[in-house]
């Protein structure tokens, strides 16, 4: 094997080292929270998440009745059924308040997202 060879698979691999330190660096920095629904709200009703980030959100719905995460700013909507539970990944948000609420209970089913 030639040194050229020898230096190019090297490289290569360090390459693929680096790619891998990569992506696991990036899934341990998703950071992971939970919504409940019961009695029709959401809580808790103001979640506080790291800006610039992606959120692995787990919505679990506890009431009887099914529910619909709807959120315009973070252009998200999912149908929950009674007792189950829905994942969504939101972000990376920049800094702000971002409002969602329960479609088929909107007076009693609101939230918003901080991002700080």
């Amino acid at each position: 094997m030639s040194l050229f060879m020898i230096r190019r698979l090297v490289l290569m691999t360090a390459f693929g080292l680096a790619l891998s330190v990569a992506a696991f660096g990036a899934k341990a920095q998703e950071i992971e929270k939970t919504l409940v629904i019961k009695n029709h709200q959401f809580e808790p009703a103001e979640l506080k998440v790291p800006a610039n980030q992606k959120i692995k959100l787990t919505v679990h719905n506890q009431d009887t009745s099914a529910e619909e995460f709807e959120s315009k700013s973070l252009k998200r909507e999912k149908v929950i059924a009674a007792g189950a539970k829905a994942t969504l990944v939101i972000g990376p948000l920049k800094p702000g308040k971002y409002e969602f609420f329960g479609e088929f209970n909107p007076a009693s089913a609101k939230g918003v997202v901080i991002a700080e």
